[in-house]
């Protein structure tokens, strides 16, 4: 494959970004495009067939104007819909996102887990049968929140959000069971890491916070190798750029966040 060829990270909106900073990291010298769907933000309103159609068909001129080696869908709702259809359709690898259950599952001590998501991530049977597969032995309490995608959002764009509202949503996570109560909370949304601060604020008492980002980033480098794609470059980063599909420009708190990601709107 041609080196120049970018990888696409995408997601429904801003939150992906966290999964874009674990590769950026990883994999310095990637030449890499990031792609927010923020015209259909957000994906836990949609019927699930349609929404199949419509990101199989975004996807399909996505590819078309950029040629990736690779696509990371860095959404969690997305990918427990979308990998197999996507990649029927298309023969360049796809990176999706699971909720981080299995590390979890062997780094808390109490075994009281949760899982914090959006409510469409919380219905699928995917998510079920991860805790099946590697929960089995643990309290996992799964907490849909509805709210707190948008609220991610909304902080990521620089306004100001209620912190009793993000309390508010993540509540439900922190149980009490006969002298134990949770002490990890699974992020299985990519937009919730970037109100970490914030959780830990307002959390009723200190948990560990569970982000699948890193594990992505591994994950696409192991990909890219078998796809003979080149890893890491010692260089600086090459520019990425930043696409959204409503083609709306960012405001200037979120042109910070981007450029301090080394991206480019455009």
């Amino acid at each position: 494959m041609n080196e120049a060829r970018p990888v696409l990270v995408f997601d429904s909106g801003i939150g992906g970004l966290s999964v874009f900073r674990a590769i950026r990291e990883r994999l310095p010298g990637l030449p890499l495009v990031y792609v927010a769907d923020d015209a259909a933000f957000p994906y836990g309103d949609w019927e699930e067939a349609a929404l199949v159609a419509h990101i199989v068909s975004l996807m399909d001129r996505l590819i078309a104007a950029h040629d990736p080696a690779a696509v990371v869908i860095a959404c969690n709702t997305a990918s427990t819909l979308v990998l197999p259809p996507l990649r029927s359709a298309f023969a360049i690898p796809f990176v999706g996102t699971v909720p981080a259950i299995k590390p979890a599952a062997e780094r808390t001590e109490s075994g009281v887990v949760a899982v914090l998501a959006t409510p469409g991530t919380m219905r699928r049977d995917y998510t079920r049968e991860l805790i099946r597969t590697f929960a089995a032995g643990c309290h996992v309490r799964l907490v849909g929140a509805p709210d707190l995608a948008r609220l991610a959002e909304a902080h990521l764009r620089g306004e100001r959000i209620d912190e009793g509202a993000v309390l508010q949503q993540i509540a439900p996570c922190f149980v009490e069971l006969g002298g134990r109560r949770t002490d990890t909370i699974v992020l299985a949304c990519t937009h919730y890491p970037f109100l970490r601060d914030v959780f830990e604020r307002v959390a009723p008492w200190p948990v560990a916070w569970i982000d699948p980002a890193p594990a992505i980033a591994r994950r696409l480098e192991t990909v890219l190798r078998e796809a003979g794609v080149p890893g890491a470059s010692p260089e600086s980063p090459p520019p990425g750029r930043a696409v959204f599909t409503s083609g709306s420009r960012p405001p200037p708190p979120l042109l910070g966040v981007l450029a301090g990601l080394g991206l480019e709107p455009g």
